[in-house]
Formats: structure tokens, sequence, C-alpha cells
């Protein structure tokens, strides 16, 4: 299921391409951060809360849902204002710090993983069992190093890919593609019935 690309790939990817391959590190640990803010949520009881509240989920949904299409429209927005082909490289003092903090709110107002919390992860859990919280912690603690390892490799196969000299040339389709992407899957979040 990690390897299934998603929004978190579309994220890590753009870092990559817009950055190297630090910044494809700072995003996947920036979301692995924000699985295990899931983790917690949902072994304390907030998840289902958030999941059984529709206003919650609603809210949490459209947070989501727009701040990817902020992060979709500052991509085609560097995507248009490239005069050609430049490197995909940009130099920004402060930019892993930023891409870190982008990675936690991307992956803590995404409702899908909190979903994945409470209907995918407690069908593992021993329902007669007296630590079911112990058991949820653990597979959640499970769930967000390997889904933090498998985005470590995309980040790491992202700036294999986009290091290549034919990828310079095409920064701003891959700029424009990435933007484009991001602002689809915020409308499919906003426009997804609960």
């Amino acid at each position: 299921m990690n390897l299934i690309p998603g929004p978190d790939v579309v994220y890590i990817v753009s870092n990559t391409m817009k950055g190297n391959i630090k910044s494809g590190i700072q995003a996947s640990l920036g979301l692995g951060t924000g699985y295990l803010i899931h983790t917690f949520a949902a072994v304390i009881g907030l998840s289902a809360l958030i999941v059984s509240s529709a206003l919650l989920f609603t809210l949490i949904k459209y947070l989501g849902a727009a701040y990817l299409l902020y992060l979709g429209v500052c991509s085609l927005m560097n995507c248009y204002r490239q005069q050609g082909a430049f490197p995909i490289r940009t130099n920004h003092s402060q930019q892993p710090k930023q891409v870190f903090k982008q990675g936690v709110i991307v992956s803590v107002l995404n409702p899908k993983v909190a979903m994945f919390f409470l209907a995918f992860l407690p069908q593992f859990i021993d329902p007669v069992s007296n630590n079911a919280s112990h058991e949820l912690l653990i597979l959640g603690l499970l769930f967000s190093a390997l889904a933090t390892t498998c985005n470590l490799l995309y980040a790491s196969l992202g700036s294999v890919l986009f290091n290549s000299s034919k990828a310079k040339s095409y920064s701003r389709i891959l700029e424009g593609v990435s933007g484009s992407i991001l602002i689809g899957l915020s409308a499919k979040i906003a426009l997804t019935k609960s």
C-alpha cells in the first residue's frame, strides 16, 4: 500500500525536482512526522472523533484540499515564471525547514490518512485484547516507518531522474505537471463525498 503513489509522492517528487535530494528527504521526514501525529491521534481516539464528526471531517478535508491547491498553484506559477529551460534546482536558504513543515501539514491535513488508521489498521487488532491501544500504536509506528522508507526511496529515485541532463531541459514541463497533479488531487479531495 505504501508503494502506491498519491499526494505524498507527488509532494516528495516535486520538492526533489525543485531542490535536490535534501529537499526530498525533508519532504519525506515531514510526511513521516505527520504519520506519527496520526498514529498518536488514533491511539488516543482523536481520529475516531474527527471521522465520527461530519463537521470536523469536512473542515479537515477542505483545509487539506486548500493546502494542496496552494502548493499546486505555486508550482504552476513557478512554471510560468521560467523563461525557457533552467536547471531544476533553486537556492533558498531556509527551504529544508519550510519543506519539512509543509510535509507535516500535507500529511496531517490529509483525511485519508486518518481514515486509513481507523478503517484499515484495526482489522489487524485482536478485538478481545486488553491492549488494543498498544497494538494500534505498534501497527501505526510500523506503518509510519515503512511509509517513510518508501517516501525516501521515491525521493532518491526522483533525485536520480531529475539530475540527468534531459530532465533539466524539461524543468518547466515537470513543474507544470506536478502543479497540475497537485491541483487535481486537491479537487478530488474536495469533491469526494465522505
